[in-house]
């Protein structure tokens, strides 16, 4: 992860001395940029909208919660819009089902039917908040059964990663503890299970519910650490600060391809200010500029390329840290 959030931050080695302006700009990112490789699912996360996180955040200070405190929901006030480009195959969660295809879920999977009536009644929120505070007993005798009868699927390469059964298979393998299923397995089926293709991409606004499955990516996102779980951890989950921000309602997956300039650039645009990640292919020999108004991050995963702000130049190559370039940068 390279980022400059209290609780996180990365180094920049330049091989010289930065200059005071350049590093003035380096210790304001306003964004944090990961490359996950994600072989173990990840847990169930929604993120808070900006003014929400500086309420909350101002309100667990007052409480004098330590930042490093398990049950800390707030590390900062700021909101955390992610944006993630698919590096391989990739699968994760995003969102809940439209009306049509949820009642399809809860009506043919027999050990879930007796949420159908839940849903009718007290549609989305009301059937979320019904499966998060499900005492655990109950949890298990819903899901036990289910789980029975799906044996360990995600074994078997010829198994359809496109359904919730394989995904659910996974997960009980590895987040169910001392005889309790992780009710993160209830959300496996509500939620939408979506595929990304290399160069493919997704944003994840506040109040969505996502979990990353499978696969490998590059994520930029607002500079916070504020992360309410939902499942699929063994985590701190604080159910009435998690219902108090995800957005349940029908989702649509939006998948990003991005927009490509003349100079081969593709950038996926999102809706928030606090970062762009483009996208260059380069063949031998070709040379792009940008002038970015902040520190850029880039990441070589192919090849060999320099970077050159008329001052350094800075030589990469596939499979070495990521370099900062400054404004003004040629590569």
């Amino acid at each position: 992860m390279d980022g400059t959030h209290p609780l996180g931050q990365s180094v920049v080695d330049t091989g010289g001395s930065i200059p005071t302006e350049l590093n003035a700009i380096a210790n304001s990112l306003p964004y944090l940029f990961k490359v996950l490789d994600v072989k173990d699912m990840l847990s169930i996360q929604v993120h808070p909208s900006k003014d929400a996180a500086e309420i909350e955040f101002a309100r667990e200070e007052a409480e004098g919660i330590p930042l490093d405190a398990p049950n800390r929901s707030y590390k900062d006030d700021n909101h955390k819009p992610e944006l993630m480009v698919a590096l391989s195959d990739f699968w994760l969660l995003h969102g809940f089902k439209p009306t049509e295809a949820l009642i399809n879920t809860l009506t043919n999977v027999t050990e879930l039917n007796e949420l159908l009536p839940v849903f009718n009644e007290l549609g989305y929120a009301g059937l979320y908040q019904h499966v998060m505070e499900m005492p655990q007993a109950e949890v298990n005798r819903l899901l036990l059964p289910l789980l029975n009868n799906l044996t360990d699927i995600y074994k078997d390469e010829a198994s359809d990663k496109s359904t919730a059964d394989y995904w659910a298979s996974k997960a009980a393998s590895t987040f169910n503890t001392d005889g309790n299923i992780d009710r993160g397995i209830f959300s496996i089926y509500i939620f939408n299970i979506i595929q990304l293709k290399k160069g493919e991409a997704i944003f994840q606004a506040d109040g969505v519910p996502h979990a990353y499955l499978e696969g490998q990516n590059v994520e930029i996102m607002a500079n916070s650490d504020n992360v309410l779980r939902g499942g699929l951890t063994t985590k701190h989950i604080d159910v009435v600060e998690l219902m108090k921000h995800v957005k349940c309602e029908a989702t649509i997956p939006q998948i990003i391809t991005g927009d490509v300039n003349g100079e081969g650039e593709r950038t996926y645009n999102t809706p928030v200010p606090d970062f762009t990640l483009s996208v260059f292919e380069m063949e031998k020999g070709d040379v792009a500029s940008f002038n970015p108004t902040t520190t850029e991050i880039v990441l070589l995963t192919e090849g060999v390329v320099e970077a050159d702000d008329d001052d350094t130049t800075i030589k990469l190559q596939a499979g070495t840290p990521s370099a900062v370039v400054f404004p003004g940068a040629t590569v």
